[in-house]
């Protein structure tokens, strides 16, 4: 392919991508599927990777991430970012309407929005095209976040309209969606971790990852409310917020003008009850003198603007009876208190179970049964317990004490050093492990079996068919066709399904076995960095520190894992059947033979760039990628946090150790 094909290619990519951005962001319109966006998307960032000259700040590809940010540079915002003054009655709101008109000749127009629960933050546009992106912080500065903003799909990298000022500034809200939410948490209880609080705290927590790629899967969403331009022409707020929809900007349908203060009150009220109905969690309005004239006039105090206020909606709280609390073992082995509840209307939902964590919760709320308890959702998806009615509790209520043995298979329960959970150590004899461990490996993203649910699951493990996720592999036919409920055509499409499965990928393999704390993205990484399961299960602590997101907690479950004779028994089982347990060598396009004859092994972490990328780099130059320090290798690529025994190993075989600018200069001498 010529350089001028790849250029023309690539325009029409960006054009059409940023064409079905708009469209779903701005319209709610999908005008192709995820699918074919994906493809659409993939295609882009291969020729870019092919033609780097070609890549540019505002391309689409870069929503995908990939830099690394080892520290967020501190900057001053242009104008500071105060916070609002709060109220929380009526009466106060009326008070703040008062103190307005008193300094006003004509009376004022209030421009009304949602106060969404996300992270306030600051965008740049240098001639239409996203130029920094910088957290609220204290209000004089915050953080420069700009890879990880760029990642944010409903934010345009550059802007598709033909008018704008050459510089401004645009303020939004970023959020995480009540959906992405439960999705994230839902990853997060597969790979064994600990889930999420709330959305706000995980919006907030992944604008300062390092990795923006990973910032990318978490699929943040953003609101703006504020147009900000030196020597504007507009005159009011509203004016400001059309624009921002002109351009592109994704802008929060919910606001009102609002030309008198019962109007402002009919507004907060209308969304007490419909806020409810929103993708993301709202804790108040947010009421702005609409005129910039008349903001002027009344000016600030030293930490918020006497032209605008916050109305905050009190959480909603229900009062119910605690009828009994029941414990749930999920596939990692960690049980789960859960309250139930006499049903109870909250936030428009009927409420009868609430979260209650773990051990630590029951024991700060002091339950007893049959406690009349206090139920929020706030901030949660989950309705919570946030507190007890002791007055109402009966003088013989017993306390609930949290089970000293699995309530499935009575196994005594172990908790690590610095966890919260209890957790059934009999992994291969408690049933809710051992079926949870079988639904996950057959799950999506995982080995994808089709016509394999959890009924059918717990038909196979009743008839003791399946114990293990290997023993899927060795059903037959006839003995699926023996099973109630399976027909000749069910039973062999069932089969045909999991025969079908060995045709998984490596790293879905690898996902599939529910590791603790391996969730998909470590499993992508690990999968790509270590090649194949044989180098996996015999890497020593330090070789799986190197790869990336490996942090000592995934290491060290690792370790367990694999040096359970069990494990290691399912996967020669899982061999045995011809699973995809090795990464397949992808063809390499080369560029040029600059790095021909050369070894190289890369360890640390770089700017910018993720191994994975600087792995390709050197391959597609010609260069050989080597897992280890040997006496075959020629250079070490050495980036920060490297490790001191790889280092000193490298130094005394006598390997090169180069920088990545080191290495680019031999590519491009």
């Amino acid at each position: 392919m010529t350089i001028d094909f790849a250029r023309e290619r690539i325009l029409t990519l960006r054009d059409k991508i940023n064409y079905y951005n708009q469209k779903y962001y701005e319209e709610s319109i999908s005008e192709i599927s995820d699918l074919e966006f994906d493809r659409l998307l993939e295609e882009l960032i291969q020729l870019e990777r092919s033609f780097p000259e070609l890549q540019t700040e505002d391309s689409p590809s870069q929503r995908v991430g990939g830099a690394i940010t080892k520290e967020f540079k501190t900057v001053f915002h242009k104008r500071p970012m105060l916070s609002l003054g709060n109220t929380y009655t009526l009466d106060e709101v009326r008070d703040f309407d008062e103190r307005v008109r008193k300094s006003m000749l004509q009376p004022p127009v209030y421009f009304c929005e949602q106060k969404f629960d996300g992270v306030a933050i600051s965008l740049i546009y240098k001639n239409g095209k996203l130029s920094q992106a910088v957290t609220r912080g204290d209000g004089e500065k915050g953080d420069d976040i700009t890879n990880n903003a760029k990642t944010i799909r409903s934010l345009p990298l550059s802007l598709r309209a033909k008018e704008f000022p050459a510089e401004f500034e645009v303020r939004g809200e970023v959020y995480l969606s009540q959906e992405a939410f439960e999705a994230l948490n839902r990853e997060k209880e597969e790979a064994g971790e600990e889930k999420m609080a709330n959305p706000r705290n995980t919006a907030s927590g992944t604008l300062k990852l390092q990795d923006s790629a990973e910032v990318a899967r978490r699929r943040l969403s953003c609101y703006v409310y504020q147009l900000l331009v030196d020597d504007q022409q507009i005159t009011d707020h509203a004016e400001g917020i059309a624009l921002l929809e002109k351009w592109g900007f994704p802008v929060s349908p919910t606001y009102q003008l609002c030309p008198s203060i019962e109007e402002v009150f009919a507004y907060i009220n209308k969304w007490d009850h419909d806020r409810h109905s929103l993708p993301l969690v709202t804790d108040g309005v947010v009421i702005k003198v609409n005129d910039f004239r008349q903001r002027e006039m009344l000016g600030f105090t030293a930490k918020s603007p006497r032209w605008a206020i916050a109305f905050k909606y009190k959480s909603e709280s229900a009062k119910t009876r605690l009828l009994h609390v029941s414990y749930q073992v999920g596939r990692t082995g960690a049980v789960t208190p859960v309250a139930n509840l006499q049903a109870v209307l909250l936030a428009g939902t009927t409420v009868k179970r609430a979260s209650l964590h773990n051990a630590n919760e029951i024991d700060r709320l002091q339950l007893h049964e049959g406690d009349m308890v206090f139920v929020e959702k706030g901030g949660e998806i989950i309705p919570k317990i946030t507190g007890v009615e002791f007055e109402s509790r009966s003088s013989d209520a017993k306390p609930i004490l949290f089970p000293t043995h699995c309530p499935i298979c009575g196994t005594r329960l172990v908790r690590s050093e610095g966890e919260a959970a209890f957790y059934c150590p009999n992994d291969n004899g408690c049933a809710p492990q051992i079926k949870g461990r079988i639904e996950h490996f057959i799950q999506r993203k995982a080995m994808e079996i089709e016509n394999l649910g959890a009924e059918t699951i717990e038909l196979l493990f009743q008839e003791g068919l399946v114990k293990n996720p290997a023993d899927l592999y060795d059903l037959q036919y006839d003995q699926v066709l023996n099973l109630n409920r399976f027909a000749e055509k069910s039973a062999r499409n069932l089969i045909d399904a999991i025969d079908k499965s060995k045709a998984m990928p490596f790293e879905n393999v690898l996902f599939a076995l529910g590791i603790r704390f391996v969730g998909r993205t470590v499993a992508e990484k690990l999968a790509r960095h270590l090649r194949s399961m044989n180098a996996l299960m015999t890497a020593d602590r330090e070789a799986l520190l190197q790869a990336p997101e490996v942090g000592e907690k995934i290491a060290d479950s690792l370790l367990s894992y694999f040096s359970q004779a069990d494990h290691l028994s399912m996967i020669q089982r899982l061999e045995a059947h011809g699973l995809q347990l090795k990464v397949e060598q992808k063809e390499t396009k080369l560029l040029s033979s600059s790095l021909e004859g050369k070894t190289f092994l890369i360890s640390g972490v770089f700017a910018g760039i993720s191994r994975e990328e600087l792995s390709d780099r050197i391959q597609a130059h010609g260069g050989k990628m080597l897992s280890g320090v040997s006496g075959n290798l020629q250079y070490l690529v050495a980036g920060e946090n490297m490790g001191p025994s790889k280092l000193e190993k490298a130094r005394k075989l006598g390997v090169q150790i180069i920088s990545e600018q080191e290495l680019n200069n031999m590519i491009n001498p």
